[in-house]
């Protein structure tokens, strides 16, 4: 595979010394179901250094809105992700770790990045708050996402700015968040942002904070088109990172909604 072929299509929307870049930068995906979307993304648009952490397997349930297939359940997800990206780019560099992010190996995956991709399920609280802990430390640039509904919502931290994860949940400036409710500083955080999701979204992530509340696994509602947006969220991010172009930080919320009327009549407008 001849990487200036691959990448041809890319020419004016990113430029050369930024396509230099992109095949140049390692990239963390931390938890491969949503972050697949965003790994085959990122193999697309030239990236060829990807480290791909994940404990789980495939389930069928994933199918929806994750890039796997029917022949990959019950395989590793990092494993089967491997594949399927080899699959596009045959030499891309691809590291697969078995493994949770936890508070014990964070700061060691986040050193070997210098781009981190976070869909780490809030559940797992520590694990989380260890990773971004981790590139706050090192100034490593790192976008978090999530699906929401037909559109996504993500934060930028650049690693420069003094807002972190912690600020936005609320939760204590340094040390360990073991045993602390995920559900209540989940549920918190969609209620300042409320104003910013569509009705549909917002009902079904109080459901979901309900459920966590009550010490309840609540597999949140995904579809097809916002497991997208995530990936186009994260892309974008990645791609004005390696441009040096400026890029919405945290505290701000990044909301991909599809269900917006932007354009209005086009044809009236012409008219």
């Amino acid at each position: 595979m001849n990487y200036a072929t691959l990448t041809f299509r890319n020419r004016g929307y990113i430029s050369p010394q930024a396509q230099e870049r992109i095949r140049n930068t390692s990239v963390l995906i931390a938890g491969c179901g949503m972050g697949s979307t965003f790994a085959e993304t990122a193999v697309r648009l030239g990236y060829e250094k990807l480290i791909l952490a994940d404990h789980d397997t495939i389930a069928p349930h994933n199918l929806n809105r994750q890039n796997f297939t029917a022949a990959d359940i019950g395989c590793s997800k990092v494993d089967a992700l491997a594949v399927r990206l080899r699959a596009i780019n045959p030499n891309a560099q691809i590291e697969t770790r078995r493994e949770k992010i936890t508070v014990d190996n964070a700061m060691e995956v986040a050193a070997r990045a210098d781009l981190v991709f976070d869909t780490i399920d809030f559940i797992d609280l520590p694990g989380l708050v260890a990773l971004h802990d981790a590139c706050h430390e090192q100034k490593k640039p790192l976008v978090t996402a999530v699906n929401a509904g037909f559109g996504a919502a993500g934060f930028y931290f650049s690693g420069k700015g003094e807002c972190t994860i912690r600020n936005i949940f609320g939760l204590p400036v340094h040390g360990s968040v073991e045993g602390m409710s995920y559900g209540e500083r989940y549920g918190s955080f969609i209620q300042r942002i409320a104003h910013k999701l569509d009705p549909v979204v917002l009902e079904q992530f109080a459901a979901i904070v309900a459920s966590l509340s009550q010490g309840k696994p609540c597999p949140a509602p995904q579809v097809a088109p916002g497991a997208a947006c995530v990936a186009a969220l994260a892309g974008t991010i990645a791609c004005r990172i390696a441009e040096g172009l400026p890029v919405v930080e945290a505290p701000d919320l990044l909301v991909i909604n599809m269900g917006i009327k932007v354009a209005g009549n086009l044809c009236a407008a012409i008219e």
